[in-house]
């Protein structure tokens, strides 16, 4: 992989090459979400490219958005090995991962020496040094170091792998360190929620996050491991297959409960074009793929979008006719 980005970062002719291989291209994909024009609705999830130096790479290989991170104030090294673990009976995957990143100031200058290309979400955490009382700090350090590179930012309050990260999404934390982001954010403002609220707190995020931000990533991995066997005695988060049927369960409560009105990507368990139409049908305006990508190999994305306009096709629709048809 490293030899394949150092090819794409330095030749246009070696970008060319990845993108007619993994690329897929049709107008009835784009998508229009807080402004920004995506070329495709699918995203690389945060977590995969924890340095920025995928980027490139990744812009060049079918995705329409690619979200770099988490980044965190501090350089981490996350904690100790092993903190990654396969189910490849389950395509599923449990994380320990601790945020592991070369902090902000880094981070930024790996970015800065990229060409722009896919849509780039710059996705925040909290260091894992910082208490709760210093984490708004800790995310505005962040943001000031790398919001010249986003096209929009993510906030992730919700990984399991940070202790007392998802207390940042009880209502009146949340809503502090919203503010405080909004007041120095100018691209749009995204915030991404953990699969195992419930719907009382979910009412608490959506009442603490209203007016704030421009959209939802609906969700982050879950720490309920009992439908993999082997998984609930590891610490860490669920990915992949077995978290399918949550995340779309909490795409449609969400949209209930907003009444459409607040766009949503969803995340979790998409591994094909069906699974992926699923989604955008029951209201998600973009997707995000993590783990399916892992088993699935690097032509899952354009195997998903080659799907998705076959059907927009066969329909007579493109995109913006397909979200939230379920719900119409």
């Amino acid at each position: 992989m490293a030899g394949t980005v150092s090819f794409v970062t330095h030749s246009p002719i070696g970008a060319a090459v990845v993108r007619s291989v993994l690329g897929y291209s049709s107008t009835r994909l784009a998508v229009t979400l807080a402004g920004i024009d995506f070329e495709n609705p699918l995203g690389m999830a945060a977590g995969f490219d924890k340095t920025g130096r995928l980027y490139p790479f990744l812009s060049c290989a079918g995705f329409g958005s690619v979200e770099c991170g988490t980044f965190t104030r501090h350089a981490q090294n996350g904690n100790p090995k092993p903190r990654l673990f396969r189910f490849p009976e389950q395509q599923a995957l449990v994380n320990r991962m601790g945020f592991n990143n070369p902090g902000a100031e880094e981070a930024a200058r790996i970015i800065a020496t990229q060409k722009h290309g896919a849509v780039r979400g710059i996705n925040l955490g909290k260091s894992k040094i910082t208490d709760l009382d210093g984490a708004a700090e800790d995310y505005l350090y962040s943001l000031r170091a790398l919001v010249g590179f986003a096209d929009y930012v993510a906030i992730n309050v919700s990984s399991p792998n940070t202790p007392d990260l998802r207390k940042l999404q009880e209502k009146k934390r949340l809503s502090s360190l919203l503010r405080a982001l909004r007041k120095e954010c100018a691209p749009p403002l995204i915030l991404k929620i953990a699969p195992d609220l419930t719907t009382e707190e979910i009412e608490d995020v959506l009442d603490a996050s209203s007016g704030i931000i421009d959209a939802l990533i609906l969700c982050n991995t879950t720490i309920d491991k009992s439908s993999v066997p082997g998984a609930e005695s590891l610490e860490g988060g669920l990915s992949g297959k077995p978290l399918a049927a949550r995340s779309l369960a909490l795409l449609r409560q969400v949209r209930a409960m907003t009444g459409g009105q607040l766009p949503l990507i969803s995340a979790g368990g998409i591994d094909s074009a069906e699974s992926a139409i699923e989604r955008i049908r029951a209201g998600a305006s973009l997707i995000q793929i993590y783990t399916s990508y892992i088993y699935g190999g690097p032509d899952l994305p354009r195997r998903i979008l080659s799907g998705i306009d076959r059907y927009l096709e066969k329909n007579s629709m493109r995109m913006p006719d397909l979200i939230g048809a379920d719900a119409r």
